[in-house]
């Protein structure tokens, strides 16, 4: 696993750099909680693991790192003795994907077709700007062996559970998952808690699908559904539609400034988000994001190539 994904994880879960250099997994604890229904949440390290459990077995959304597969399956057993039967990846990041190989050996993986071909082929990642990683390649067994243009369901433990395809948002290849019997929504890192998002620009990934992906599945969810995000605790409509505000407002701000013709350093000497500084964080902060809503919007690339072994 490259070190850098290490980084980029223990980032948004507000570690230094240090820390996350010395990240010891076999400290993580899995912890389990219901969410609604049939689903529930296991969170560790990386991205949040939404799973379907029920008599047919289990659907597991998203696996976290290679290095707590044996403890994401302990968790599972903790719940059932039913099988893995599919496992659904949102986006291709390594915080989301790690166990892939692992878990691929008892059930197949089911992704977008991007995310196949960014596992495959490996390459760049980040904002544009700060922040830009070299991944390699996945090994053959990571790779997803069902993939899907636009959407898929799978119809399990009395679940017509759909995985649906929004185009260039956190990245090329996101996919939201619904839960309609259970009334739960499994966001990807689309809607994080965090603060300021990661955007992988570098990736295909853009503020104007992010938001267009929010919007779109907050116009289609009831009122009392209960969301997963990518990294942080079980969410309300009313937290994914706050979000959706600071995605707009910020949006707006950097494309006024663009019309001025402002550059970004004149934004970040500005200050420009200072009005929703309460986002930022030790990862994304005000000037990182700044970054990517002015890449994302113009198209270019500010950020030095810095390597990562």
């Amino acid at each position: 696993m490259p070190r850098v994904w290490i980084l980029l994880a223990a980032c948004i879960f507000a570690l230094s750099p240090d820390a996350a250099q010395d990240q010891d997994f076999s400290k993580v604890q899995m912890k389990v909680a219901k969410v609604a229904g049939n689903v529930y949440i296991l969170q560790g390290a990386g991205g949040n693991i939404g799973a379907s459990v029920g008599d047919d077995g289990i659907v597991i959304v998203d696996d976290q790192y290679a290095p707590l597969a044996d403890k994401i399956q302990a968790a599972l057993k903790g719940i059932t003795d039913k099988p893995v039967r599919f496992i659904i990846n949102t986006h291709y990041h390594p915080d989301h994907t790690g166990g892939n190989a692992y878990f691929q050996k008892q059930a197949p993986i089911i992704a977008q077709d991007n995310v196949r071909k960014r596992l495959e082929s490996g390459g760049g990642g980040g904002n544009g700007g700060s922040i830009h990683m070299d991944m390699k390649p996945a090994p053959h067994e990571a790779l997803p062996i069902i993939t899907f243009d636009h959407d898929v369901t799978v119809h399990l433990n009395g679940e017509d559970i759909r995985a649906l395809y929004f185009p260039a948002g956190h990245t090329d290849g996101d996919s939201i998952i619904f839960f309609p019997h259970s009334n739960v929504v499994h966001m990807g890192d689309d809607f994080v808690t965090y603060g300021f998002p990661f955007i992988d620009v570098e990736s295909g990934g853009s503020i104007n699908g992010m938001i267009d992906a929010v919007a779109q599945v907050i116009s289609q969810l009831p009122a009392d559904v209960k969301v997963i995000p990518g990294h942080g605790p079980v969410s309300s409509l009313d937290d994914v539609r706050s979000y959706l505000a600071m995605l707009k407002e910020t949006r707006d701000a950097v494309q006024n400034a663009l019309k001025e013709g402002k550059t970004l350093d004149q934004m970040k000497q500005a200050k420009l988000l200072d009005p929703w500084k309460k986002y930022s964080g030790d990862f994304v902060n005000e000037d990182v994001f700044l970054e990517t809503l002015y890449n994302s919007l113009t198209g270019q690339k500010t950020g030095k190539l810095i390597k990562h072994n």
